[in-house]
């Protein structure tokens, strides 16, 4: 298919042809100040993800710090209890590969950037070293950026400045910065000291703390190919330097001579004693020295300790013990004989990779694995949990159309999760669940009634979730699993996260992706091919997945497969797939026929997405990636005919941020939303310009984006932080109607009145994810900042005109107004559905809220007034959808809420009045004392001490100023404003009309107060009049009297 327009990255490989009449227009990017003001929320969950660095401080045992994949450095001054991001501000990568604490300066920490662990999916490089002086709280990066994947850091006992890094090197490619790096001068510059080859670098690195000078390093000759990992060759083994790095000998005698992953250490106990773990077969084990490393003995060929080598292949000498030595894997293995046996040290989640153990006491210890880390103080019998960090890597994003709506995906080595969008407190482990499948599932459903989940897991394993039994079964095609088997022996050939489908026009369609499109009618009880194989199903590259001394054979190497499938949401017979290999095929029949519609001249690499356009079935775009061939060039396509030509739309987009995926917005045609290796993009113009739009999210890999119609949110997941929602998307599908307007309104989403509200956990905070905000969002533009005495307002009208609610940047405290935030650009507001507080008595503790009513469901309008110039847009307030109460009775119940709030608002003003009243009297008596004695003067003292009492008798049958707190509470009697406050409570929290006790309970209320309220209204108007003539009389100033009291409702 014929490639239209070309941006950068392809110019290698394509053909230019443009269309009759040049190229499209001059692409126009939107100031980023018109949708600034929104804001990514992390709603977790809060299950830790794949760590392999961690350290502790030496002399501090409370701190530590880990370094996450996908996720930057964490750090903890509470051993693990809880654990804080400190790297967010400043780094450019997010996956970290070494992290190490300067041993004579614990303020001096370095970073080493891309994981060691190198996996097919899910992986991500890194920029070089980062170094921080102040122990975490800033940074600067110090170079090496092409090193891709460091393995280790290593700093000098006594020297904070002198540090080594071992840099493993690109994961896919050919790469000369792989080697041994060191740095005199704390990483200003760097000199390369041990190099062996472009396809071999530093696995580890360690150092003899007694003699820093004395050296180890591991080198690892490998390279990954999308179908292979290759772990073996020449380049494998071991080095020595005795003189700090200037001269390197090799110690590989006794050791196999073919070698894959390699790593070493040496005992602090006894610098003789070296520990070297090999992968070799035959030969392959755990090797030990008893010469610094002129000779080995193999001690153990334990499989246990050299499984999936690629992974794990970690050794650590025991500080205080020269036969205590530990080896990662899947598990946590220790010996205490010099590695001849060993036991598993049990920790909280498999797949281990990193381990630091305290140079003075060995009993304390941090462990990095695939679920994140954690601290032992008892020599790993017990652990910290790691269900503190935000650091989960997930595959794909779904979302359904519950209320609230759940976020679906598939953890890294963990299991698939379904999780709240919102929840009461904060939405945290009661919220989430799994779903069917394992941690590599793409999760699809009935989006309107997602009773049946379809998870998968590697190797085609396919599930069918029933949410109503919580139970699963098996709903694969063929019921097979081909564990370690070559990819040409399989039936189907299915991807590590193979693509799931449920028809949006037929829920008992689903569609699951192989080498060919499986499709079933009857939820995965019977299946048919619905396609031939849509891949290059390349022969010599659909063999074993590991090699030449180890199979991998867990199905993350299996080639030729479908990476995607996408249905038109407009027409259920158009269907697009993409392959891994860089196929694209379409067919307009529902699978009858199929067509190769990938783009001309598109070299081999994989088709991550397809999005199928929801405005128009001949449009769809493609998220294209080569970073498998170390190509990190970012590439998108576009096709408006169904495939017969494609677009590249790749402008903007910065070096290496290579695109995951392109989602087109379902409101405005043409807005797209990309995710990236390094954060989320947005294009206005249909992709002819891409700016970023990482606002207030973190730097980290976003695999998959979704957007939720219902509440026009934007869903992401990511490589290493979890989900996260940038929520109502009006300001971005509205923000070319600003243009040059100095004030704009935007429209915004519909509301929701929930009974309780969504509060708690905005903003985060502990292991919580946040929430959204809660009340109705209300986004509006100013082109400048008000000046000082300009007032920007924001009035809620109901649907008779009537005003609900009024925020201004100059509020009326006495009308209910808050405050209004307005600055220059965006601004986003949020209307908690609730009319104007009711009024308090300064200085009065209140048992209870005196906040508004909630709002009745319905149409409002939004006014925005900027001094001259209005604005209007609509506002639903929609009732909680899980609700089935009449609108009436709201009404009813509005009714009744607006005359309790009316007289408390009466009854606490009356209190503030004879409050300012009773003042005035006692000011007035305090100069009659000091007054000459007159029949006059007695006579005001008279009946000033009679109003002040009279008043005060009043005021304590309506209030109590004997309670300061919840505790107080219990002891002095209530009196009649908390019962006001407490019905107020009990009428407004229910989603229910009122009942009648409750109305009743106000007529007895009511028959209470109005007594009161006369005998109030009496004392200060004709009581303080009889008072105003003595007091004139006697010459003194009158007291103020005030107006009666109003109703505020």
């Amino acid at each position: 298919m014929t490639v239209r327009s070309l941006g950068l990255g392809l110019a290698a490989f394509l053909v230019l042809s443009l269309p009759a009449g040049g190229g499209a227009a001059e692409a126009q990017e939107i100031d980023p100040a018109v949708y600034e003001a929104l804001s990514w929320r992390s709603i977790g969950p809060y299950r830790g993800g794949r760590s392999v660095a961690a350290t502790g401080v030496p002399g501090d045992p409370m701190t530590y710090y880990f370094g996450g994949v996908g996720s930057g450095v964490y750090k903890t001054t509470d051993a693990g209890r809880t654990w804080d991001e400190v790297s967010d501000d400043t780094f450019g990568t997010s996956s970290v590969g070494a992290i190490a604490v300067a041993p004579s300066d614990p303020n001096v920490v370095y970073v080493g950037m891309g994981e060691h662990a190198i996996r097919g999916v899910m992986t991500s490089h890194g920029d070089g070293v980062y170094r921080s002086t102040d122990a975490g709280r800033t940074w600067t990066h110090l170079g090496l950026d092409s090193t891709r994947h460091i393995a280790r850091i290593r700093v000098h006992p006594r020297d904070p400045d002198l540090v080594y890094v071992a840099a493993q090197g690109a994961a896919y490619g050919a790469n000369e910065e792989r080697g041994v790096y060191r740095s005199t001068d704390g990483g200003g510059s760097w000199e390369k000291i041990l190099y062996v080859s472009d396809v071999a670098g530093a696995a580890e690195l360690a150092m003899d703390p007694t003699n820093p000078r004395v050296l180890y390093a591991a080198f690892w000759d490998h390279v990954r190919h999308p179908w292979l990992v290759r772990s073996g060759g020449e380049g494998s083994g071991f080095w020595k330097s005795t003189d700090g790095g200037d001269s390197w000998t090799p110690i590989n005698d006794g050791l196999p001579e073919l070698m894959g992953k390699t790593a070493i250490d040496v005992s602090p106990a006894n610098p003789d004693r070296v520990f070297a773990m090999v992968e070799a077969d035959p030969g392959g084990g755990l090797y030990r020295s008893e010469d610094g490393g002129a000779s080995w003995q193999l001690a153990t060929d334990l499989w246990t300790l050299r499984a999936r080598p690629w992974y794990y292949t970690e050794v650590f000498a025991d500080p205080q013990d020269e036969n205590t030595v530990y080896v990662l894997n899947a598990p946590m293995m220790k010996s205490v004989d010099a590695g001849r046996t060993f036991t598993r040290v049990g920790t909280p989640h498999g797949d281990n990779h990193d381990l630091w153990i305290h140079p003075d006491d060995n009993r304390i210890m941090i462990n990095a694995n695939d679920g994140g880390a954690n601290v032992s103080f008892n020599g790993g019998a017990t652990w910290s949990t790691q269900q503190n960090q935000n650091t989960v890597q997930f595959y794909r994003v779904a979302t359904d159309n519950r209320f609230p709506y759940h976020v679906y995906g598939g953890q890294q080595d963990n299991s698939t999760v379904a999780i709240a969008s919102a929840s009461s407190g904060g939405i945290d482990w009661k919220d989430w669940y799994p779903v069917g499948g394992c941690e590599s599932a793409v999760p699809a459903f009935d989006k309107d009634d997602p009773r049946f989940v379809y998870s998968g897991c590697y190797m085609g394993i396919l599930s069918e979730y029933d949410h109503r039994t919580g139970a699963s079964r098996n709903a694969q095609a063929y019921p097979f699993i081909p564990i370690a088997l070559s990819a040409d022996e399989m039936k189907y050939r299915f991807n590590w996260s193979a693509p799931m489908v449920v028809s949006q026009h037929d829920p008992n369609t689903i569609y699951h992706g192989s080498q060919m499109v499986l499709r079933s009618r009857d939820r995965g009880k019977s299946w048919e091919e619905a396609s031939p194989d849509l891949t290059r199903a390349q022969p010599e590259k659909l063999g074993y997945g590991g090699g030449p001394i180890t199979n991998e054979g867990a199905g993350g190497e299996i080639y030729g497969t479908l990476t995607w499938i996408a249905e038109s949401a407009l027409d259920g017979d158009v269907l697009w797939t993409g392959s891994d290999d860089g196929l694209v095929y379409l067919s307009r029949d529902g699978g009858d026929t199929w067509e190769d519609v990938t783009p001309d001249g598109v070299p081999e690499g994989q088709v991550n997405t397809v999005e199928a356009s929801p405005h128009d079935p001949a449009v769809a775009y493609i998220a294209f990636t080569r970073y498998k061939f170390n190509d990190f060039t970012p590439w998108a396509f576009k096709t408006d005919d169904y495939g017969e030509s494609w677009t590249e739309i790749s402008e903007g987009f910065a070096p290496e941020h290579f695109v995951r995926v392109v989602r087109e917005d379902p409101v405005r045609r043409g807005l797209l939303y990309a995710g990236t290796e390094q954060g989320v993009y947005v294009s206005f113009d249909d992709g002819e310009m891409w700016q970023p739009m990482q606002l207030d999210m973190p730097i980290t890999y976003i695999t998959d984006l979704e957007i939720q119609r219902d509440r026009n949110d934007l869903v992401a997941s990511t490589g290493g932080r979890g989900f996260w929602i940038l929520d109502d998307l009006a300001a971005l599908q509205q923000a070319r109607e600003v243009g040059d307007a100095e004030i704009h309104l935007f429209t915004n989403r519909a509301a929701y009145r929930v009974a309780g509200g969504f509060g708690g956990g905005f903003g985060g905070g502990g292991s919580v994810g946040q929430n959204p905000p809660n009340g109705a969002v209300i986004d509006f533009y100013l082109s400048e900042a008000p000046e000082e005495g300009e007032e920007v307002a924001l009035e809620i009208l109901a649907a008779d005109g009537s005003l609900v609610r009024r925020y201004s940047t100059d509020p009326d405290d006495e009308a209910g107004e808050e405050r209004l935030q307005a600055a220059a650009g965006m601004n986003r507001h949020v209307w908690n559905l609730r009319h104007a507080d009711m009024l308090e008595v300064p200085g009065l503790y209140i048992w209870g809220s005196t906040a508004g009513r909630r709002a009745v469901p319905g149409r409002y309008t939004v006014r925005l007034v900027a001094g001259e110039q209005e604005r209007t847009a609509p506002l639903e307030v929609r009732v909680d959808p899980r609700v089935d109460t009449p609108v009436a009775e709201f009404m009813a119940q509005d009714r009744v809420l607006q005359s309790i709030a009316g007289e408390l608002n009466a009854m606490h003003e009356g209190v503030n009045q004879l409050t300012d009243v009773r003042d005035q009297v006692d000011a007035v008596l305090a100069r009659a004392g000091d007054m000459e004695e007159t029949a006059s003067v007695e006579r005001v003292q008279e009946l000033g001490a009679a109003l002040r009492d009279s008043l005060t008798l009043v005021e304590d049958s309506l209030v109590q100023r004997e309670t300061y707190d919840g505790q107080t509470v219990l002891n002095a009697p209530s009196r009649l404003n908390l019962q006001y406050v407490y019905l107020h409570g009990a009428v407004d929290g229910a989603d229910d009309g009122p009942s009648p006790m409750a109305e009743q309970v106000l007529r007895d209320l009511n028959a209470r107060w109005y007594p009161q309220r006369d005998r109030l209204e009496f004392l200060l108007d004709e009581k303080i009049d009889e008072f105003n003539r003595a007091v004139e009389e006697a010459g003194i100033a009158p007291v103020g009297k005030p107006e009666r009291p109003r109703i505020v409702s």
